[in-house]
């Protein structure tokens, strides 16, 4: 995996780089996002190994309707180079790229039941405040977790869990 994103890692610099020298990085990361999705598809990623997939072909499979002339050729340059298994890892640093460039952290928070929208806007109030930028987050629900919730914002991970306060006392007390 640490292979994949440094071999993806020039790569969604460059797609980066253009989007932002055309202003148009939400054109850019949808279209990303596609190729990235239909490339992740176990049947396709055996396609696009194969040598006697050409070229226009892997680009015609890849692209999303209507995409640009720009992101066609940087498909092409792609499959040139036979990095077109590594569009899903190209799409996340370039997602991560551009939330760094808009100021926005992208957060996780999982929760043990479904959080209240009041509880919500209190915790992305306090995500802002702390990390002083624009926050975006995305819900999810395990019931696992008894009680609580963990955020999961990029390299912080807040865990304010029943489950993880548990095992930190476990651990604790075992030692």
């Amino acid at each position: 995996m640490s292979q994949a994103l440094t071999l993806a890692r020039p790569y969604a610099r460059a797609a980066f780089a253009i989007a932002r020298d055309e202003g148009r990085f939400p054109q850019w990361g949808d279209a990303l996002s596609f190729s990235a999705q239909v490339a992740g598809d176990p049947r396709v990623a055996g396609l696009l190994l194969n040598p006697e997939l050409g070229q226009g072909d892997a680009v015609g499979l890849l692209a999303p309707e209507g995409a640009s002339e720009e992101f066609q050729r940087f498909l092409a340059l792609l499959a040139q180079s036979q990095r077109l298994t590594l569009l899903p890892e190209i799409s996340g640093l370039y997602d991560q790229l551009r939330a760094d460039a808009e100021r926005v952290v992208k957060a996780t928070v999982t929760s043990a039941a479904e959080l209240a929208p009041a509880e919500l806007d209190k915790i992305v109030t306090a995500l802002k405040k702390r990390f002083g930028r624009e926050v975006e987050v995305t819900t999810a629900v395990d019931a696992s977790l008894i009680g609580g919730a963990v955020i999961d914002a990029g390299d912080v991970v807040i865990d304010g869990s029943v489950k993880g306060k548990l095992e930190r006392l476990q651990n604790s007390l075992a030692h």
